[in-house]
């Protein structure tokens, strides 16, 4: 590294305030240099050049304002032949206002600054430095441009960067939400369904050893298919893929019902229409429905009986599920259940209803998905 690029380095870690600090000194030392030389130093002279000097250390904050106070004290000073042919000062306040002023400020400036150099070159006899004085200020205003271009650039980088990790927190909170959803769904019904015919249990060894037998294998089925269910929630947070059960969907209902109605609620289910396929995801949704509200049911309802209800129609899918239990106050009208079930509806595009069977008794859960 040459000795001037250090010389950079070092200066690139100053404060901005610092730099503006020594260019205004350096164009104060230029300009009384030049008088010197020319043999023009008078009194008047290093106080104007003070004055466009000092204006450089706030260039940063008051670009417009200091073009001003520096255009004005530059035409003096060239008069009295303490600038040379290239004024620093002004100069660097060219690249100024070029890099910080907005279009209608710069247009003013640059009309202004035109005005300037003409007023300090016609009446010397220096009309022939007009071309190299014009080159050095349209590259000052360049070089300012330049620089306006590179901090646009840079901050429209950091807004892009700023929106791309709000993006990003918003995929993530999805996805969590999702999986709190999957995880919701598959303990709340699956340990339900165990608890229940746990409860049943010991009844049975007493009464009937075959029914008990038959109530310990729904318990270990139960188990079963919620520990798959549960590998296949968390498998996304796995980098591994491994072999998974395919997500349940609607063709998944009639064996839902079943482990319903082995725990002891009466269930029906019907489907009214012509069936159609369905994504996937939609499919998973549709079950997760069914499954909360039957969980729902069993858990809070005190039902008897219970009624699934699937109808194809035009561009949508209706699901209903309806008990005869004790109705909103006692069907789980609250809670993570049914926040997971109207956020599921919400992403498929559909509307829920919940609240009272028909006649005021019992509960009903309501589901419409669009399938278009």
């Amino acid at each position: 590294m040459s000795a001037f690029e250090r010389v950079a380095e070092r200066v690139r870690g100053w404060p901005p305030v610092a730099v503006d600090a020594a260019i205004a000194i350096a164009c104060w030392v230029n300009a009384i240099i030049q008088a010197m030389v020319n043999e023009r130093l008078v009194w008047w002279i290093p106080l104007v050049a003070a004055v466009a000097s000092a204006a450089l250390v706030v260039r940063r904050r008051f670009p417009f304002e200091v073009t001003i106070v520096v255009g004005a004290t530059t035409v003096p000073l060239a008069w009295g032949d303490a600038m040379g042919d290239l004024p620093p000062a002004q100069l660097v306040a060219t690249y100024t206002f070029a890099a910080l002023c907005p279009p209608l400020e710069r247009l003013i400036l640059a009309v202004g600054t035109a005005g300037g150099i003409l007023a300090s070159i016609l009446p010397d006899e220096k009309v022939l430095n007009l071309g190299l004085v014009g080159i050095a200020f349209t590259a000052a205003y360049a070089l300012g441009t330049g620089a306006r271009a590179r901090r646009d650039r840079i901050a429209m980088l950091e807004e892009r960067a700023a929106r791309l990790a709000e993006e990003q927190d918003a995929a993530a909170t999805r996805e969590r939400e999702r999986i709190a959803r999957e995880m919701h769904d598959i303990l709340a019904h699956s340990m339900s369904m165990v608890v229940i015919q746990a409860e049943a249990g010991p009844v049975a060894v007493r009464s009937d050893p075959d029914k008990a037998e038959e109530v310990f294998d729904t318990i270990s089925e139960t188990a079963r298919e919620a520990l798959a269910q549960l590998r296949r929630a968390l498998g996304v947070l796995r980098s591994e893929e491994a072999p998974l059960r395919p997500a349940p969907g609607l063709a998944a209902l009639p064996a839902l019902v079943d482990d319903v109605r082995r725990a002891g609620l009466a269930v029906t289910l019907e489907e009214a229409g012509e069936r159609r396929d369905v994504p996937s995801d939609l499919g998973v949704t549709a079950y997760r429905i069914v499954q909360e509200a039957l969980t729902n049911t069993v858990k809070h309802a005190a039902a008897s009986s219970a009624r699934v209800r699937v109808s194809w129609r035009d561009g949508g899918l209706r699901l209903e599920v309806s008990d005869d239990g004790r109705g909103p106050g006692g069907a789980g009208g609250g809670g993570h259940g049914l926040i997971g079930m109207r956020e599921r509806v919400a992403a498929a595009g559909g509307e829920l209803e919940t609240g009272a069977g028909s006649g005021g008794t019992g509960y009903r859960v309501a589901a419409t998905l669009p399938l278009d």
